[in-house]
């Protein structure tokens, strides 16, 4: 079963496909004010885990606090986040989801209703190489939930990549396919509660 850990390297990279943006470095304000404008967004998924196998499916963000990610066969796992919570659906388990809060991994700092990355301890690293911006975060409050390194390009600004670091240093990658921003997303697909309602019928 997917546990905490799984989850923390399950964040943990997303590839936009885009055209290539002019060499830009992006400020931390720009970064900021690109992810508070990421309402909501879907498209399609491959998940690179740790030990080089591959899981597909599909994504739905609806920013602030509400993200879900359905594994396609053979997984056919489910991970959502919701209410505050983090709920990951086996179908090999019998006990229900396992739960626990989304501020106790790095994805929630994408997931804030207010992203502000020049708040004081956040940021661990901020660089340019002429091409893309990389920008690691981590929760001021609690940097031992790991850490979100984010790559984005310029004109328009466009997040490329998201790598997390788990507890204890797993590292995995997730490409994202034909991820199209706006839409409207019915709030019932982030409702934990209604979802193990579902997965108990």
């Amino acid at each position: 079963m997917m546990k905490r850990r799984s989850f923390m390297a399950w964040t943990a990279a997303v590839v936009l496909t885009a055209t290539p943006a002019v060499a830009q470095g992006l400020s931390l304000d720009q970064v900021s004010a690109y992810l508070n404008g990421l309402q909501t967004a879907q498209g399609g998924f491959t998940q690179i885990n740790a030990d080089g196998t591959l899981s597909t499916g599909q994504i739905y963000i609806k920013r602030p606090g509400r993200i879900r990610f359905e594994y396609n066969a053979p997984d056919n796992s489910l991970v959502m986040a919701g209410g505050g919570q983090v709920a990951i659906f086996d179908p090999r388990s019998n006990n229900g989801p396992d739960r626990y809060p989304l501020n106790q991994t790095p994805l929630k700092i994408i997931l804030e209703r207010n992203v502000d990355l020049a708040r004081a301890s956040m940021v661990m690293g901020h660089t340019s190489d002429g091409t893309t911006t990389t920008v690691t975060a981590q929760d001021p409050a609690h940097p031992q939930y790991g850490n979100i390194q984010m790559v984005f390009t310029a004109n328009p600004v466009e997040l490329r990549q998201w790598i997390v670091t788990d507890e204890v240093g797993s590292q995995t990658t997730m490409i994202l396919n034909d991820l199209v921003r706006g839409g409207r997303i019915n709030d019932i697909k982030f409702n934990i509660v209604n979802e193990t309602k579902n997965w108990n019928n």
